[in-house]
């Protein structure tokens, strides 16, 4: 065999389809959308409106969510698809190297361990911010030495509320799944009854003139803005994760990848209305703008619901995300690309892949400041997104799949479509992100070919 054709080697299909027999199929249509809402319906609500409005997009940062969930959509059809077709764990890690073939697929898997475990690390510093705010509406507040990442000019070493939060969720996911997704669906009950409550109340404060002028820096800013936004819309892919946890994938897995994009992008653009309406954007750049929001029009008390909204909304997303990465790590340590250790099954569930997944989230939650992380974030799943878009393409010709479930409509326009929107907002990116991003994968075609390549499966 070539070096190429080990390179390019597939897996075999049978294998890859029953590989995943051990995890127990517990996962319900509403457990789906209830982990696609949880996740999508988090920092993208409570965070990202006021900053990227303040600095990037002016009051069109509606515009710049609308266009964003028109890429995510198209995007979404080919995961909805892809899930459709191949219900195995890994997500789009799994689908590039079936469709693909060994090394794309470890490509994809890198970006998506950038996408999911940053992510979290992201927002849990984030929930550390929004926990800080309710603690001082009671007086109370940490040490300033436990209270943000590491940074010793600024008497900062550990954020201790990031670390707590993600190492309770990863003992949530070890007790089980049925446990682990009450907890979610009350809290997403929680988190949209709140986010319906601000939506109403603020629009009765609504100052027209605070949407002027509405494009301050101009369409540029709604494109720059879009594929910042597409933070917010991270979780439909993670949706696809749960495959060999679900019953009946090839009609639920459709369902709550697509129906989860719709509900979020009507709440985001509602929320992005109200919030800049009530508030001129120019003010919105902090860390909880929602809650500033409403004490800037004098309604504190309503300020502390939306910071337990806030709360459930990050904590619900930090869920999903941690689920998620753990079976993408499972998925790859079964498959041989990193030690079979990761792929191990104990009580139906990838206890080792998950606290690998959350010590390590955890350390960069508590270490590493936010701002260092969103745009990673957002080139890891551009990346994704894209190699699943363009992957129908061989997916529809391969001679051993058949799908009798979703299809994309208007192929092959749309993935090609979708391909090309992914690669735009990428262009978008700071040239900092994509040095941060080439070292990322240098690192891990490093980790690539002092493990995977060496033991790599041999038919």
């Amino acid at each position: 065999m070539t070096f190429w054709h080990r390179l390019t080697a597939k897996p075999d299909l049978a294998k890859t389809l029953n590989a995943d027999h051990q995890l127990a199929r517990t996962l319900t249509t509403r457990d789906l959308i209830a982990l696609g809402i949880g996740a999508v319906i988090g920092t993208g609500i409570f965070i990202l409106p006021g900053t990227v409005a303040a600095t990037t997009s002016g009051p069109a940062i509606t515009l710049a969510f609308v266009l964003a969930a028109v890429v995510c959509s198209l995007a979404a059809m080919c995961y909805a698809e892809f899930a459709s077709a191949l219900p195995v764990a890994g997500s789009a890690y799994a689908y590039g190297n079936i469709v693909f073939g060994q090394v794309f697929g470890w490509i994809i898997g890198w970006a998506l361990i950038l996408e999911y475990m940053l992510a979290v690390a992201a927002v849990s510093t984030s929930f550390a911010a929004y926990f800080a705010s309710l603690l001082s509406g009671f007086g109370l507040q940490l040490p300033q030495a436990l209270s943000g990442a590491f940074d010793p000019p600024h008497g900062t070493y550990l954020n201790l509320v990031a670390v707590l939060v993600v190492l309770i969720i990863g003992f949530m996911l070890s007790r089980g799944m049925t446990t682990s997704m009450k907890v979610n669906r009350a809290m997403v009950v929680v988190k949209l009854a709140i986010i319906a409550l601000f939506v109403i109340v603020g629009a009765f404060y609504i100052r027209p003139l605070n949407w002027q002028p509405y494009l301050p820096f101009g369409a540029k800013g709604v494109l720059a803005g879009a594929s910042l936004v597409f933070f917010a819309y991270l979780g439909f892919d993670a949706v696809s994760a749960s495959a060999p946890e679900v019953k009946n994938p090839q009609k639920t897995l459709p369902r709550g990848i697509i129906g989860t994009l719709v509900i979020a992008t009507v709440l985001y653009v509602a929320v992005a209305v109200v919030l800049t309406g009530i508030v001129s954007y120019t003010r919105l750049d902090v860390a909880d703008p929602v809650s500033f929001a409403l004490a800037a029009i004098h309604q504190p008390q309503l300020g502390g619901i939306i910071a337990i909204g806030a709360l459930a909304g990050m904590f619900t997303m930090m869920v999903t995300m941690i689920y998620s990465s753990s079976r993408l790590v499972y998925a790859i340590g079964r498959d041989g690309l990193l030690p079979k250790w990761f792929g191990k099954v104990v009580h139906q569930l990838p206890l080792n892949a998950l606290w690998t997944v959350t010590l390590i989230i955890a350390i960069m939650g508590g270490l590493v400041p936010l701002t260092q992380l969103v745009n990673l974030v957002n080139i890891g799943t551009l990346i994704a997104f894209a190699f699943v878009s363009l992957g129908i393409i061989p997916l529809r010709r391969h001679a051993q799949i058949a799908n009798p479930g979703f299809k994309v409509p208007g192929y092959p326009v749309v993935p090609i479509l979708s391909f090309l929107f992914c690669l735009l907002l990428m262009s978008q990116l700071s040239r900092e992100t994509w040095l941060m991003s080439g070292v990322w994968f240098a690192l891990g075609m490093c980790v690539y070919f002092a493990y995977g390549f060496r033991h790599q499966p041999q038919d």
